[in-house]
């Protein structure tokens, strides 16, 4: 299936987001959840307000979305749903550290990086597992 990669990144003063595959689709926010409902926003207008020939070809049928989050944008998109104590608990990332991660104080090491990315896809696939 066509992937349309979406990038959310934290600025100095906003979120930006743009489609790495699709040109001339931005969006942002005050907020990383701002910026993702923006960009999602600037693909439905795109295709409902410009005549098919302008639409792009891998806005046409169906695709997925994929969705690429800097370390700040995703630890702040989720913060309502894990908590650093949470994270620290699936990563092996203390706590004081991942603060710094999701506050832009410190970038994390590409290593780091992937290892939070590694504890997120761990537990997403143990929950499509679950039955209930």
């Amino acid at each position: 299936m066509k992937q349309v990669k979406i990038v959310i990144e934290k600025t100095k003063d906003n979120y930006d987001a743009y489609a790495e595959n699709v040109e001339g689709v931005y969006g942002g926010g005050i907020t990383a959840e701002e910026a993702k409902e923006s960009i999602l926003n600037a693909i439905r207008l795109l295709k409902k307000y410009n005549p098919d020939k302008q639409v792009p070809p891998i806005l046409k049928g169906e695709y997925e979305l994929v969705f690429k989050f800097d370390t700040v944008s995703l630890l702040n998109y989720y913060k309502g749903i894990f908590t650093h104590a949470s994270l620290e608990r699936i990563t092996g990332i203390n706590q004081k550290q991942l603060q710094h991660y999701s506050s832009g104080l410190k970038k994390p090491r590409v290593a780091q990086a992937r290892k939070i990315e590694k504890a997120l896809h761990k537990l997403g696939s143990e929950l499509l597992a679950v039955e209930l």
